[in-house]
């Protein structure tokens, strides 16, 4: 992993700029003193689960995906986290070790700042700490649904919510003429975060395409029926 030092109004992207804007002057330059910035390689750790948090993370450029391993070492994905979200917040405002580990699927650059200054930044500024605790409430919400659906829901209503989920994700103008999910997974990973075989991900995948429900170019998965995955994913609802 290399370091840098981006200026953040050179940042790839607006979200720490953002994040400044809530920031008195002092604050901003505590801030930009003691924030540094690494590149990540795909397939490296940026942290990993049950260690100390040491701060938080902005991606700035790339894609993260959150995992935990269970007792026998198999991983579960939890989410993805794109550019212009934070990494690890969590762990610091609660104070308790890191519940997962964060690995890049494709070349990844973070700006990273130190916990110190994080909670002083979230116990001294009325904005920020609503703004985190935002973020924590959605997360929680997304992790309620997640879930729900591995409760409630068949495998095949999985796979099509998962495709929707990548879409709604990763798609930042969604519409007719831009069906292809652009980041290109392992069927594993997408059989991970299913909660499923890698087998039985690979058949339904098949079958969907056959109805004409998606495509592929390449690894990457082109969604030409929308509306019939979303009913899919809702049957049991």
């Amino acid at each position: 992993m290399n370091r840098e030092k981006i200026e953040c109004q050179f940042c790839d992207t607006k979200s720490l700029t953002a994040f400044l804007e809530k920031c008195t002057d002092a604050e901003t330059t505590k801030v930009i003193e003691s924030k540094t910035c690494g590149q990540y390689k795909k397939g490296q750790s940026i942290f990993y689960e049950d260690n100390v948090a040491l701060g938080i993370y902005c991606i700035t450029k790339g894609i993260v995906k959150l995992t935990r391993s269970n007792i026998y070492g198999k991983e579960q994905i939890l989410r993805f986290v794109k550019e212009g979200e934070f990494l690890s917040y969590r762990a610091v405002i609660a104070d308790e070790t890191l519940t997962a580990t964060a690995t890049c699927v494709e070349d990844v650059t973070a700006c990273f700042i130190p916990k110190q200054v994080f909670i002083d930044l979230v116990q001294g500024n009325p904005e920020i700490n609503k703004q985190m605790f935002k973020t924590l409430c959605h997360d929680m919400g997304l992790s309620n649904e997640k879930i729900q659906s591995l409760a409630q829901k068949s495998v095949r209503e999985r796979v099509a919510e998962t495709i929707l989920y990548l879409h709604q994700t990763f798609v930042e103008k969604p519409d007719e003429t831009n069906q292809v999910i652009p980041i290109s997974l392992p069927r594993e990973d997408l059989a991970n975060i299913v909660g499923t075989a890698t087998e039985t991900l690979i058949r339904l995948l098949s079958e969907f395409k056959n109805d004409k429900y998606i495509d592929f170019e390449g690894k990457r998965i082109k969604i030409l029926d929308k509306a019939a995955l979303e009913r899919i994913s809702r049957a049991s609802v």
